[in-house]
């Protein structure tokens, strides 16, 4: 049962695209010359002794190889030590991101202009032929406590099948960027292991985020009933065999934006928060509810201290083409409608996924940028073979069944209502 989630232990730690090198856009020293015996050395890595070999003449000569230092020391290119020492004391011999001259301390600092260097997280891109993803830490947070994972793969009939997970950690539990990381990479194995053995979009989604929530409980500390456990949320995104599959838990949130901006963009999912509860009991007007400060209350999410993991799915089967905005509310917060979100995207996003991805994340960080920020752009395309949609279906031509399942004929709703 979902519920049971809770306690199990996690799988591996996840293999997200965040962890692998990300130092190197930071550059190192080239190969000092200061020090004999180095590679590169003006006087040669392994021959810089034979002067002084040459030298001794008497039977006591092995004691000899010291005193010959000085007429080495005399020498010109030796002199310049210090102006090269410092880089040794740096952080790898990185080269400062802003002055582009001074050398990283150990602390992150440049010592030259005292510019304090980006963590690997705070900035991220990644693209691959048919999704791409771009994360920010924004303008006011200290750290990216945001994730996401994209990858592609083969079903078994030779068909592709796009994912995309972002995972935003909750800032008031303790280690919010683990649990993010952990639960995008789980997901996204997840995903890759059932989807290409035949399993069904939606089943697969829930297995994804079941191994999400188990991999997020394995940082909690040992100790029953721990307090402030590691949380984050979870939105992901298959496109296959002309489907949409969404699965999500929190307030994260996945858009539906077609090519055709005459027709109507959708919001896919449903927050698990205040504000949506009190919308859904009818206390509240939406702008009313979601103007209060409570609004971001998330009632659920993923951790060993949530209430009742209950994952969502919905499949939706679009009949024209467009893509899936899948986001933080670090982005929706500053384009929450689907209007608002259809305005700011690129008309040629599906052409464009990492262009349009950065262009929202941009959107964001113009409108203050407050909070984390992360967005994946996923394309969509109908199957050829798709039928139209019937003549009273919604411009959007979605589309979601009870349990997930999809329906080509369930458009006759003003709105797709995903599984809740």
């Amino acid at each position: 049962m979902p519920g049971d989630a809770a306690g199990l232990p996690g799988p591996a730690a996840p293999r997200g695209s965040s962890d692998a090198g990300h130092e190197t856009p930071y550059g190192r020293e080239p190969v000092r010359h200061d020090l004999p015996g180095e590679a590169g050395a003006p006087w040669g890595p392994a021959g810089h002794e034979e002067p002084y070999a040459a030298a001794p003449q008497e039977p006591a000569a092995p004691e000899e190889p010291a005193a010959p230092q000085e007429p080495a020391a005399s020498q010109e290119p030796a002199a310049p030590e210090d102006p090269y020492g410092s880089p040794a004391q740096g952080d790898g011999g990185r080269t400062c991101v802003a002055c582009r001259a001074g050398h990283v301390d150990t602390d992150g600092y440049c010592e030259h202009c005292g510019h304090a260097q980006p963590r690997e997280r705070d900035h991220l891109e990644e693209e691959l032929c048919s999704v791409a993803a771009v994360s920010d830490r924004g303008l006011r947070h200290h750290r990216n406590e945001d994730s996401f994972a994209v990858a592609a793969t083969a079903l078994p009939d030779g068909s592709a099948a796009t994912v995309a997970i972002v995972c935003d950690g909750v800032s008031s539990a303790s280690r919010p960027d683990e649990a993010s990381a952990a639960a995008a990479g789980a997901a996204n194995e997840a995903l890759l292991d059932a989807l290409p053995r035949g399993a069904h979009p939606a089943e697969a989604m829930h297995g994804a985020i079941l191994a999400a929530a188990d991999a997020v409980n394995a940082l909690a500390p040992p100790t029953p009933g721990a307090q402030n456990a590691p949380a984050c949320t979870l939105v992901g995104a298959v496109v296959s065999g002309g489907v949409l599959t969404i699965g999500w838990v929190g307030d994260s949130r996945a858009y539906w934006v077609p090519d055709d901006r005459a027709a109507l963009s959708r919001r896919l999912t449903e927050d698990d928060s205040w504000a949506a509860q009190m919308v859904a009991a009818g206390l509240m007007g939406e702008a009313e509810a979601y103007a209060d400060v409570r609004a971001h209350a998330i009632t659920g999410w993923l951790g060993a201290d949530a209430y009742d993991l209950d994952p969502h799915t919905a499949s939706f089967r679009p009949d024209h083409p467009g893509v899936v905005v899948v986001c933080t509310d670090g982005l929706w917060n500053y384009a929450e409608s689907a209007q608002d979100m259809a305005r700011v995207l690129p008309a040629d996003a599906a052409d464009r996924p990492l262009h349009s991805a950065q262009v929202l994340v941009g959107h964001a960080l113009d409108g203050g940028g407050h909070d984390n920020v992360t967005v994946a752009i996923v394309p969509f395309s109908p199957e050829p073979d798709t039928a139209p949609a019937p003549a009273a279906a919604p411009e959007a031509g979605t589309g979601a069944a009870p349990g997930g399942e999809a329906e080509p004929d369930a458009g006759a709703e003003a709105e797709p209502r995903p599984e809740v």
